[in-house]
């Protein structure tokens, strides 16, 4: 059973659409509220919507693991694929750019434990992990477009998210891993400027929620002033992050731009208003690194 998940230092996202936040409650007891309650090796999980501060080795500790079985046991429950015996899983994940190399093969071994037991929903799940496949992050986001851009001599992918922002360029469809990076410049850098700034100009304490619905343009009972410190304030945020670009040799007013990631959807806006990306690209799927991971290996496995 392949199940692609996208580890997020923000969200978790599943290639069929389900998206959680990065963050675990762990107790003793049983919680007295939450539906989504995890038996695990004698203690009790539930999904926090406080994320996990950023780790940039996400195998240093189990949080991230047991996230995995929440999202392991959300795909099968969506895809209608529960079976009370063992599962056989094969993790599809990814890594940034910069950082495959190094840490691809310790982010594999992580999640290969044999057979794991836990409940949730009332189900007695028995899983196994019995093989991982990885692949860079930012790529796999493009696979939904890489039609449209696989001609190019090259195309840049830029995928903004939850701490870091990744780029890739991918040349004549093959993605150049001599051509990466991976800035701390993903929108939880963002959201502590912003809050940051609102309470030093307005004293006004904001949190990420209210940040996401001034910037998302929904509804929320803020007025022009925090509007307006909100917005100029991820302007210079997607400036600063285009001028870090430019200072490693890559100019987005030539070839292809193509933006993914959580961060980019939310940012389009600043994006397109910047003046220093020539047509981009967006797509406006949150999912789209998992949905990138289940192609690719789909593909591998019928030689496509």
């Amino acid at each position: 059973m392949i199940i692609a998940i996208d580890h997020g230092n923000k969200q978790i996202k599943l290639s069929g659409g389900r998206v959680f936040t990065s963050g675990l409650r762990e107790s003793e007891i049983r919680p007295p509220f939450g539906d989504d309650i995890m038996i695990y090796k004698g203690k009790y999980y539930t999904i926090s919507d406080k994320r996990i501060p950023f780790m940039k080795d996400k195998t240093v500790d189990d949080r991230f693991y047991v996230l995995t079985l929440f999202a392991i046991a959300f795909d099968i429950e969506d895809s209608g694929r529960y079976d009370s015996g063992v599962m056989s899983i094969h993790l599809v994940c990814g890594l940034p750019p910069a950082h495959f190399g190094a840490q691809y093969k310790r982010f594999q071994s992580y999640f290969m434990r044999g057979v794991e037991e836990f409940e949730l929903h009332g189900k007695r799940f028995r899983i196994q992990i019995n093989e991982v496949t990885t692949y860079p992050q930012a790529f796999a986001a493009a696979m939904p477009v890489y039609n449209s851009i696989k001609t190019y001599p090259r195309a840049m992918v830029v995928d903004i998210g939850g701490f870091t922002a990744d780029y890739l360029a991918i040349k004549n469809g093959v993605a150049d891993l001599s051509s990466c990076d991976t800035l701390e410049h993903g929108v939880i850098v963002l959201y502590n400027q912003v809050a940051a700034k609102v309470n030093s100009e307005l004293d006004i304490l904001l949190d990420e929620t209210d940040i996401d619905a001034i910037l998302r343009g929904t509804n929320h009972d803020y007025n022009y002033d925090v509007k307006r410190v909100v917005e100029d304030t991820a302007q210079v945020f997607i400036s600063d992050l285009f001028g870090k670009m430019r200072e490693r040799g890559i100019d987005l007013r030539s070839g292809r731009t193509v933006f993914v990631g959580g961060g980019s959807i939310l940012l389009r806006k600043q994006i397109q208003a910047s003046g220093k990306v020539k047509a981009p690209i967006f797509v406006d799927m949150i999912s789209a690194n998992a949905k990138g991971y289940e192609l690719l290996i789909r593909a591998s496995k019928t030689g496509g």
